[in-house]
């Protein structure tokens, strides 16, 4: 199984529908392995924005993300990272898929909800940056026979 990150971003915690996008998650089957509320530096920006820190809307990133505390989570299933980008939808939130998390709570580009890992490799470089040793668990639900056939697993 996979785990990715996903950061629930100003928006979300602003606008207070952290519960109805999680519960987006849980309801597809997706088991949170971690989840805690921070406030982003300019430092982990930095890091985490690098391919983006020369573009000119860099900017309005850092502005966006630091508007308030964001929420990350470790988000853990079989091929989490293309179930989860798929549930969060393009990130222009006025073209995402009604249905979608973005498509169903933006209307921006920026303030589109959710930030997620982008490939398996992506998220291992983000999990790291988020969440230190110890911090993300390994438990197994009860119930994990009801969300995947034995030769999924």
């Amino acid at each position: 199984m996979q785990v990715t990150l996903i950061i629930l971003k100003p928006s979300a915690v602003q606008r207070g529908i952290l519960g109805e996008v999680i519960t987006r998650f849980e309801r597809k089957g997706i088991q949170i392995v971690g989840m805690k509320m921070v406030r982003l530096t300019d430092e982990t920006l930095e890091e985490h924005y690098a391919h983006l820190l020369n573009k000119p809307f860099y900017g309005r990133i850092k502005n966006s993300m630091q508007a308030g505390p964001v929420v990350v989570m470790a988000l853990k299933g079989v091929d989490v990272v293309n179930v989860v980008r798929k549930l969060s939808g393009v990130t222009n939130g006025r073209e995402a898929e009604p249905g979608t998390i973005r498509g169903d709570y933006s209307m921006s580009v920026q303030e589109n909800i959710v930030h997620a890992s982008d490939s398996p490799e992506t998220a291992a470089a983000e999990l790291k940056r988020f969440f230190s040793d110890g911090e993300i668990y390994d438990d197994v639900p009860h119930l994990i026979p009801f969300f995947y056939a034995n030769d999924e697993l």
